[in-house]
């Protein structure tokens, strides 16, 4: 019967005969009902509603024999006008579950019953350094049920302010440990990669990338010159250093070093990626121009037609992330002279001598407008095409060629 049946059937007069049939004593019938109803509702408060029985067990005194009969030998009893009522349900959970007013509850795993003898049992109660009671437990938390597992803080004995505070010093010391060891796990390898973050915070000298697990480090001396950094933005960053040597975990960023440049060029060029143009060399004035040099094993693909891209729109996306700063794609030569010649670029008509190729020297002549090409606005593309091309450049017109005693022609 469904506990909430069994009360309103008590309070209701409907159990009425069936007590008086077992205490006789009409007296006592209301003193019954209420001790009935109160066991079921006790029950739901424990285990809940639903279906459940409800029995008497009448009490009796021993005359003789007292005990002997959990011996095999014999007693004599008789019943006493008293009794113990029990409220029972049935479960699948292979537990018995015992609830006695005054009482703590006593849980039996029935799989800790072992038969140690033929007529003999051995049961094997909780362990109180392990486990707690479900009334106990579901004080602390009532949606807890069997098996499952409660954290309680302990403070063990002696445990002063002193030893509390040094344990919490090892416990936060050893989650910083393991948080840095988990970043630097992550990003240890990510140097000269290219990332994108989350512009988070700004101070006097630099910018706070938010890369997920940690915060790199964007000097300001290193963002590309003129460009305005917005908060909150997302931004392309070269990973130019990750130090792990200090207390903290260092990821100083970049986007004025060629490194960057040749990671876009990675990440827009579908050949580049892909192996079938290769990327030799980088040279950069950030915010200015940069130099890329760039050859191909393939006869059949023209690798600086493959990184300008149909109407110019792989280039494009390239200068628009480095702020319109200009590029020149130029191809690379195993030949040092032909190089020299295409890295001064956009100079023509260039007459290129290797003067020391074990000091990596080189004399260019050029005359008219490809001398003030070929050395660029303050020397800048002199510069650049010597960085690219790893040579010392000398550039000179064939009057000063002539003077110095070199004779091109």
């Amino acid at each position: 019967m469904q506990t909430q049946v069994m009360i309103k059937s008590i309070e209701d007069g409907e159990l009425d005969s069936k007590l008086l049939d077992i205490y006789v004593d009409a007296t006592k019938l209301s003193y019954q009902k209420e001790r009935y109803a109160n066991a079921i509702k006790k029950f739901e408060t424990l285990y809940g509603e639903g279906e459940a029985e409800i029995f008497s067990a009448p009490g009796r005194s021993e005359v003789g024999g007292n005990h002997t009969d959990h011996q095999h030998g014999e007693v004599l009893a008789a019943s006493i006008n008293l009794d113990t009522i029990a409220v029972v349900r049935k479960t699948a959970d292979n537990q018995i579950r015992i609830v006695s007013d005054e009482y703590e509850e006593v849980i039996i795993p029935m799989n800790y019953i072992e038969s140690v003898e033929e007529e003999k049992e051995t049961i094997s109660f909780f362990n109180p350094e392990t486990e707690i009671k479900l009334t106990e437990a579901k004080k602390l938390d009532k949606t807890l049920e069997l098996g499952d597992t409660i954290d309680t803080e302990v403070t063990p004995k002696d445990f002063g302010r002193v030893a509390a505070s040094t344990a919490k010093q090892v416990v936060v010391q050893k989650i910083r440990e393991a948080e840095r060891n988990s970043i630097m796990e992550e990003f240890g390898d990510k140097q000269d990669e290219l990332l994108i973050g989350t512009v988070a915070l700004e101070d006097t000298d630099n910018y706070f990338i938010d890369l997920g697990r940690t915060n790199g480090i964007l000097p300001k001396k290193d963002i590309i010159p003129g460009e305005k950094i917005e908060m909150g933005s997302q931004i392309k960053v070269y990973v130019s250093k990750v130090d792990n040597t200090g207390k903290n975990m260092l990821v100083l960023l970049s986007r004025a070093h060629y490194g960057f440049v040749k990671r876009l060029f990675e990440l827009e060029i579908p050949e580049i990626n892909d192996g079938t143009v290769m990327l030799y060399s980088v040279a950069r004035d950030a915010g200015n121009r940069s130099k890329v040099a760039v050859y191909s094993e393939n006869p059949n693909v023209d690798p600086i037609g493959a990184c300008i891209g149909e109407k110019g729109s792989r280039i494009a996306r390239i200068i628009q992330e480095l702020g319109g700063e200009k590029l020149d794609v130029v191809k690379y030569d195993s030949d040092p002279a032909v190089f020299i010649e295409n890295a001064l670029s956009p100079a023509k008509e260039l007459t290129v001598a290797i003067t020391d190729p074990k000091k990596q020297e080189a004399m260019v002549v050029a005359d008219g407008d490809n001398f003030s090409l070929a050395i660029g606005k303050k020397g800048q593309n002199a510069r650049l095409a010597s960085k690219l091309t790893h040579y010392k450049i000398d550039i000179k017109t064939t009057e000063q060629a002539r003077e110095a005693g070199i004779n091109f022609r």
